[in-house]
């Protein structure tokens, strides 16, 4: 079941569709002003696990393991009732077990201590005591079915494109070391071993990519985990999406293959018709002898190679314009900035602090709670729809920036007021509060 992707609990549990996910969120979006937010949080979390990997001194592997345990942990909980950064620092123990490259609790709990308590997070109830996070353990393990076997794009990658041997990294880039290649490969691509020596022969067939072009592809996929794809579609098509996000967004790749783009067919033709006009006259035949076939060097068709792929090119789209989306998302945040530098950059943007020409408000008020007091109708907070001073708008209307600091604190509301809904429910039953909730332990 380890390296067939079809027979793991992988595919069959864990890939599930866009109603599944919203349901999921739905107590979580009582809370909150703008749905938005909520995808900001997945962003926000993702980045805390990548920088406590940092400091456990992780491989790429046991993050991205990490942070798929983390979202399925929150497709049967909300933010609103559970501690999330008990649950991020029992996602990268429990991670960096089954990954085999185990850490000592201690280590965890310590750097989780001290990366949590930074300015911009201000988490300052995060659990000294070791026995939480082995609790929490428990908890996580429970509700991931104990499925903690996980298959990532990264073996994919790989499986399919290599680096052309003429190309030379550029000075200062980070190069794919083997180190990444062999844990990329441990696990199956989740294609199949009989589709072919593409996959699993002398490497004939795989689409070579440039040192460049290859990283861009792996740091796409290692950010393609800051949204939910890892829940919604298998890894191989991740990969493949990352192939073809990566010829077309890679300039040098992009400029290699502009020829074969459909554009450019009309000047093809234009000149195949004057090589037709200059051959009326009849050539002198060429020796065959002077024609080498192993000596022609054909250039790869990259387009082609995707089209050849058993992928639905319409699903490598969709998944594309998530990708996009998650970057436009994403380029609105902002994590190791102060509310002073904040305004700096708005007035830098726009000539003033002033919100004008703000975007349209996505607040969503329809299914809020009446207990609640969601976080962002604050006058003077950052990312909110209060205060004009304060509020940064985006180029072309796309929204405002989001601090981790402003996150951190709707965070703190969501739970807050949560605990007070269920500690007075309308219907005057106070409703057990959760036990993984960090304040009740």
């Amino acid at each position: 079941m380890a390296t067939d992707f079809w027979a793991s609990t992988h595919y069959k549990r864990w890939i599930v569709d866009r109603s599944t996910l919203k349901q999921a969120r739905a107590d979580d979006l009582l809370y909150v002003s703008e749905p938005e937010y909520v995808d900001f949080l997945s962003i926000y979390f993702a980045n805390l696990i990548t920088k406590l990997g940092k400091k456990l001194q992780f491989r790429q592997r046991v993050v991205a393991t990490a942070t798929v345990f983390f979202h399925r942990f929150y497709l049967k909980n909300s933010y609103c009732e559970t501690d999330p950064y008990v649950v991020l620092s029992a996602c990268c123990y429990v991670a960096a077990k089954a990954e085999e490259s185990p850490v000592h609790i201690k280590n965890v709990v310590a750097e989780s201590r001290a990366l949590f308590s930074q300015e911009q997070y201000n988490v300052k109830h995060f659990p000294s005591d070791n026995h939480k996070l082995a609790e929490m353990e428990f908890y996580l393990v429970d509700d991931l079915d104990c499925d903690l076997i996980v298959f990532h794009p990264y073996r994919t990658l790989l499986a399919l494109c290599k680096k052309d041997s003429s190309s030379s990294p550029a000075s200062g880039s980070h190069s794919i070391s083997p180190t990444d290649e062999a844990e990329a490969g441990e696990l199956g691509t989740g294609i199949g071993i009989e589709d072919g020596p593409r996959y699993w022969g002398t490497g004939e067939g795989k689409l070579e990519l440039s040192e460049g072009a290859l990283q861009t592809a792996w740091f796409i996929i290692n950010d393609t985990y800051r949204s939910e794809l890892c829940l919604l579609y298998p890894p191989h098509l991740i990969a493949v999406t990352a192939i073809y996000l990566t010829l077309v967004l890679h300039t040098p790749t992009q400029n290699s293959i502009a020829h074969l783009l459909p554009y450019s067919s009309a000047f093809n033709s234009d000149s195949a018709i004057s090589s037709e006009s200059m051959q009326t006259t009849p050539q002198p035949r060429r020796s065959s002898r002077t024609s080498d076939p192993s000596s022609k060097q054909t250039q790869q068709d990259p387009i082609s190679f995707l089209a050849d792929l058993n992928v639905s090119l319409s699903t490598i789209s969709t998944i594309a314009q998530e990708i996009i989306s998650m970057y436009s998302l994403w380029s609105r945040y902002r994590e190791d900035v102060s509310p002073e530098e904040l305004r700096k950059t708005s007035m830098n943007l726009f000539g003033d602090g002033t919100s004008s020409g703000s975007p349209a408000s996505h607040t969503s008020h329809a299914g809020q709670r009446s207990g609640s007091t969601p976080l962002g109708n604050t006058p003077g907070s950052i990312g909110g729809e209060g205060g004009d001073d304060t509020a940064n708008s985006w180029p072309f209307g796309q929204g405002r920036l989001v601090t981790a600091n402003f996150l951190s604190s709707l965070l703190n509301n969501m739970r807050e007021a949560r605990m007070n809904d269920m500690a007075h429910p309308p219907n005057g039953r106070p409703v057990v509060v959760n036990r993984m909730l960090e304040r009740t332990g």
